[in-house]
């Protein structure tokens, strides 16, 4: 695993983002862990989460894009944090655009924030984690409607490795669905793999209860 994976695992639990316990997902399933990308509350923690999310859509995707778009609401910042980082970090510059639940009738009118979409334009999704894929569906008719755009794929953040909404991984459903890539900057399989039994600051976060309780949970809902 390379070690900004490592780093990235280790940056969510001390931003909280990352928790272990009792939880229901927005698809309803109940899991021991869970992600929250709300969590990321200030500018050093965005400046760093954009520069992880940098390296991955780079590794993937490259730079040569025009637009990355961010679903309302928590796409917002993740959009806007990412385009920095990738100004920074590789000396392109990459358009926001994000839309809005409501679509706005006066003054800077329309259904999107930031950059407009506009035909030939090829297009990044940026999204926090998706479990059962059910959200990209809301979010691709929205960018179709701007013009004839290329849709490149989709990044998030920690790929859940579990079942969309038949026997494959959401991810690999999307990909094979719309044809397009879809990557993330860590799998739970990472986190597992670096969180078991190894101490981070002194404290071993997943211990063989806890290691368990995830097993079970991958036996119901994991990919077959």
């Amino acid at each position: 695993m390379e070690q900004y994976k490592k780093e990235f695992i280790e940056f969510m639990i001390e931003c909280d983002v990352l928790k272990f316990g009792d939880f229901v997902t927005k698809s309803g399933r109940k899991t021991p862990f869970f992600i929250n990308t709300g969590f990321y509350r200030n500018g050093a923690q965005l400046r760093k989460l954009g520069q992880y999310y940098a390296r991955a859509i780079k590794d993937t995707f490259g730079t040569d894009f025009d637009v990355l778009f961010g679903p309302a609401y928590k796409g917002i910042p993740l959009s806007v944090a990412t385009t920095i980082a990738i100004s920074e970090q590789y000396d392109v510059d990459i358009n926001y655009c994000s839309n809005r639940k409501e679509v706005k009738d006066h003054g800077d009118t329309g259904i999107l924030l930031g950059s407009p979409i506009k035909d030939n334009d090829k297009v990044v999704i940026i999204e926090d984690v998706t479990t059962a894929g059910t959200s990209i569906e809301e979010t691709l008719p929205i960018i179709k409607a701007q013009g004839d755009v290329s849709v490149m794929g989709l990044c998030v953040s920690v790929d859940r490795m579990e079942r969309g909404q038949g026997e494959k991984s959401a991810l690999v459903e999307i990909s094979e669905k719309y044809g397009f890539k879809t990557t993330a900057i860590v799998t739970m399989q990472d986190v597992v793999e670096h969180l078991y039994n190894n101490p981070i600051n002194g404290k071993v976060i997943i211990d063989d209860e806890l290691k368990g309780r995830i097993d079970a949970y991958y036996e119901e809902y994991g990919v077959k």
